[in-house]
């Protein structure tokens, strides 16, 4: 395991914080060489430069850009250890880093994520997008991020060991404009056939049960577009241009807010969502609220 000198880390922070290494050694009480000298070691041991000339300024490097926002998370994680540990407290909210797949809709992440909004300690929710879970399993990993929400567990392939939180399942029913509702009701699924559609990419799990359940009922719909966002497809869907599928617990949502109406219910495609961590047994309290009112509330 390599280690990282966090003397020269702290110099690097300083450096970058306060824009010189004349003012960096003011506040630290050093000399000049001594803290460029120090950088220069963490360079060499990093393999990048963090700074690079421009005039008689320093500025950061990508590198040094991505290693100024890890020192500064590491600097006041310390202090705050200090604190809890001397019982100051720190008086900061509870920080939550939570890796989202993008194709969950986003009213669902308001949902999920809403229960650790409620806690009697303050929690500051950062969230963070990929196309899927496996993008922020290396983040995972070295504990950059706390709790992946996602439509799908943690494959098998998975380089970390994960452990995949159902947080529940439900339904999917199928919605659209007023003239899709009229004539797609009467005869629905098979109305379907011909019909145009606003779908997922084809590589998601939610994708691939509606494909699957298109075969079954001998239904092939006319892909007018392919959206991981639901929030886009729900604002087309709302112009009539043809009919999303969505899950079922949003529903009174979509019927409201973007004034669609529903086509027809699909029980059997069922979509099922989950909290990816590194942790068997969750401590956070507010992945532990947001699992726990998932499963009593939004998918009973």
């Amino acid at each position: 395991m390599e280690w990282l000198n966090y003397h020269h880390l702290l110099y690097f922070w300083m450096v970058a914080k306060h824009g010189s290494i004349t003012r960096a050694s003011e506040v630290l009480r050093l000399a000049h060489p001594t803290i460029s000298g120090q950088i220069h070691r963490l360079e060499e041991v990093l393999g990048e430069k963090l700074f690079a000339r421009s005039g008689r300024n320093l500025v950061l490097t990508d590198s040094g850009r991505i290693a100024f926002r890890y020192a500064d998370e590491i600097f006041a994680l310390g202090q705050e250890f200090q604190d809890t540990l001397k019982g100051r407290g720190t008086g900061q909210p509870l920080r939550l880093v939570v890796g989202v797949s993008d194709v969950i809709a986003k009213s669902m992440v308001h949902r999920i994520l809403e229960p650790a909004f409620q806690l009697k300690d303050k929690v500051r929710i950062v969230c963070r997008e990929a196309r899927s879970a496996d993008a922020f399993m290396g983040e995972l990993a070295v504990h950059a991020i706390d709790v992946v929400l996602a439509d799908a567990p943690a494959g098998p392939g998975t380089p970390i060991r994960t452990f995949s939180h159902p947080l529940g399942e439900c339904g999917t029913s199928f919605f659209g404009a007023s003239r899709f509702a009229r004539t797609c009701r009467k005869g629905f699924p098979g109305s379907l056939d011909d019909v145009p559609v606003l779908l997922p990419s084809s590589d998601s799990t939610f994708r691939r049960a509606l494909d699957e359940w298109f075969r079954s009922h001998n239904i092939r719909p006319e892909i007018i577009a392919e959206l991981d966002d639901l929030a886009l497809a729900s604002v087309l869907g709302e112009t009539g241009l043809g009919v999303l599928a969505a899950p079922d617990v949003i529903e009174k949502e979509l019927l409201e807010r973007h004034r669609l109406q529903l086509v027809g219910r699909a029980k059997d495609i069922r979509q099922r969502f989950f909290a990816i961590s590194v942790e068997r047994k969750i401590k956070n309290p507010a992945v532990a609220a947001i699992c726990e009112v998932a499963r009593k509330k939004i998918f009973a």
